[in-house]
């Protein structure tokens, strides 16, 4: 399939481990890649690409709370004015607060709805005309296989993430007939600033628990997100890959 301009990509959370290596793949393929972050993460983000600068990226920063409808408005309005028309959208920004849940506050649990679902909501809601007018698009929401499975002390994370997928199904259903498609990804435990973090025999808990006994990259990850976006992937849709390293396993 031909097309007659470069295709944008806008990545929130695209300053993260896992969204850095997604705006990377993404431009591998050939598209204008926008990388979303939170506006108190300004300066972080303007040293994130100098350095992807460096390595021969030439990425845009995007700012926006995308817990808020509103916020979400002026960052796709300014992507709009400034790049272009958004087609294709990964939501990957997300946060967690974990507790179990008899000492879980209201305000752990509204966080991570708002950053981890609501946002989905937010941002989509602000591209899916779009899409919709010009007869293709591709929406990656980047879940979890604890979404799936569910963990202790994530029941915010957790159904969140569920709902991610949820969400997934049923946009897909509206879109199918004009070319846009909606998939998730549920990565497993990826290797990233946030789990070099943990403690060594954690770690090593972890990994036994996996098959393949090791974990996943961040680049794994976005080479899936590569192809779900890709021209050649427009009769996959409302499906949830997993890249778990065989974790969770379903069908």
């Amino acid at each position: 399939m031909s097309i007659d301009h470069q295709r944008i990509a806008l990545v929130t959370g695209g300053i993260g481990g896992i969204g850095t290596a997604i705006c990377k793949e993404l431009a591998a393929r050939g598209m204008r890649v926008v990388a979303g972050h939170h506006p108190d993460e300004a300066s972080q983000a303007r040293a994130w690409q100098e350095r992807q600068r460096g390595e021969g990226h030439d990425f845009e920063l995007a700012a926006g709370d995308v817990a808020s409808f509103e916020a979400a408005v002026a960052m796709v309005r300014d992507v709009g004015s400034r790049i272009g028309p958004v087609d294709v959208l990964v939501n990957c920004a997300g946060i967690t607060r974990d507790k179990t849940l008899r000492k879980m506050e209201p305000e752990q649990w509204q966080a991570v709805l708002r950053v981890n679902l609501d946002s989905v909501y937010n941002v989509t809601r602000q591209v899916i005309d779009g899409m919709l007018e010009r007869g293709w698009g591709r929406i990656v929401n980047i879940a979890s296989v604890n979404g799936q499975k569910g963990q202790f002390g994530q029941t915010n994370y957790s159904a969140a993430k569920a709902g991610m997928h949820g969400f997934t199904m049923a946009l897909a259903q509206e879109t199918a007939r004009k070319g846009v498609t909606v998939n998730t990804v549920s990565p497993g435990y990826i290797a990233t600033e946030m789990t070099d973090a943990m403690a060594e025999d954690v770690r090593k808990q972890i990994v036994a628990q996996i098959p393949i006994a090791r974990m996943g990259t961040p680049e794994e990850v976005a080479y899936l997100v590569g192809v779900l976006v890709d021209e050649r992937a427009g009769y996959i849709t409302g499906a949830n890959y997993e890249v778990n390293g065989g974790l969770f396993m379903s069908f």
